[in-house]
């Protein structure tokens, strides 16, 4: 990281280069395109939480976070969870630290918010990023959901 990376919310004058984010070719089969979020944080209103990662003037990557949504309504109505929903850290931004500022400022507002746990969920085998989640305290739950393995830590 060159300078202090930053968060800042999806604006008009910054959403086509948030469109034009993207990862390393090989993990496109782990992670939603912006696009994709984007849609999903407009219909999931306040219960998303997307934000761009900036470096300087750089863009450097893309976060959304889910805020107090059920998790399975059938089976606990009362599950309501947060947590990291998307991570998509630019191709020539990757190594420099900017997901593990991803997974800080989320839990930097889960916890200004109350919120005991952070949730995320991850593609395993070996090209998805359960390691990086493991190693930055995550465990997992034993919960799959959409044949994502679930994990937890502690805000």
């Amino acid at each position: 990281m060159s300078t202090s990376p930053r968060l800042e919310k999806v604006t008009p004058a910054n959403v086509d280069a948030a469109l034009a984010l993207r990862v390393h070719p090989h993990q496109e089969r782990n992670v939603s395109p912006v696009v994709r979020s984007l849609a999903e944080a407009y219909a999931f209103g306040e219960a998303a939480w997307p934000r761009l990662i900036l470096d300087g003037d750089r863009l450097v990557g893309f976060l959304m976070a889910f805020l107090d949504i059920p998790w399975n309504e059938e089976k606990d109505p009362a599950d309501r969870r947060s947590g990291l929903w998307r991570l998509n850290i630019a191709a020539d931004a990757q190594g420099e630290g900017y997901g593990r500022f991803a997974v800080e400022a989320v839990r930097d507002e889960l916890r200004r918010r109350g919120t005991p746990l952070l949730y995320v969920t991850w593609e395993p085998g070996e090209d998805g990023p359960g390691e990086f989640y493991r190693r930055l305290g995550f465990r997992t739950t034993g919960e799959v959901s959409g044949g994502q393995t679930v994990g937890v830590l502690d805000v």
